[in-house]
């Protein structure tokens, strides 16, 4: 306003201090509904302020916490990812990335993302400790891959067996790991056992699609054609 004192910038400068005091109230609400634990409010609050705060990294991990506890990660990640690239050697947000993979079972991407936080910071104790549980894992599970696309599948099972003990935390990577030992049963013509394993598969995932046609085959194999 001083140094261009028309009407015309004085209504632009109001309208933006009108403004600027909404978003603050806003904030302080969202703040607020973050701390009483009403993830849904603060979300909403949240959506207001960055429609107009578009470049702000701490309100985009404000509410990627917030979808981390209403359960929608793929939104967290979003806000997550843009995080990252608005603040400069964000290896916090790297690591929530590169978490939310691994809880999620995509531990390939899991890696790429824990290797970008340890490129920022290589004596980052979290991202080193997760580097070398989703390495591990990513190692033993393209192991059991790799000999069930050479016909070993006793070797696949055995490795796929260590690999339930490796990650007993997360169910996904247990249950993943069943079905492809019921896949490596059924290729291996242990019908019995591949029927009693698909079947302990599809009692979580009903519509699990591998396990399904891996127990038709062991079916098939029995002789039990209706079922």
């Amino acid at each position: 306003l001083k140094s261009n004192p028309s009407n015309n910038e004085e209504k632009e400068a109001q309208t933006q201090l009108t403004k600027s005091d909404e978003l603050q109230r806003l904030h302080s609400q969202a703040l607020s509904a973050y701390q009483q634990e009403d993830y849904e409010a603060a979300i909403s609050l949240l959506d207001e302020i960055l429609a107009v705060c578009v470049w702000d990294a701490e309100l985009r991990e404000l509410r990627a916490e917030c979808y981390i506890k209403e359960g929608e990660p793929s939104k967290a990640i979003s806000d997550l990812k843009a995080a990252a690239k608005l603040k400069n050697d964000n290896t916090e947000a790297f690591y929530k990335i590169s978490r939310i993979y691994y809880q999620l079972g995509d531990h390939e991407l899991s890696l790429s993302e824990v290797r970008e936080c340890l490129k920022l910071d290589q004596d980052h104790k979290q991202c080193f400790s997760l580097y070398k549980q989703v390495k591990k894992l990513n190692k033993q599970i393209e192991s059991a891959e790799e000999f069930i696309r050479e016909g070993r599948y006793e070797d696949a099972i055995s490795k796929y067996e260590t690999i339930m003990k490796t990650e007993p935390e997360v169910p996904i990577y247990s249950a993943r790991a069943k079905e492809r030992i019921c896949h490596c049963l059924s290729k291996n013509q242990q019908a019995t056992e591949a029927i009693k394993l698909c079947t302990e598969v599809l009692q979580l995932e009903p519509t699990n699609v591998n396990a399904l046609k891996d127990r038709a085959e062991a079916y098939l194999l029995e002789d039990m054609y209706e079922e």
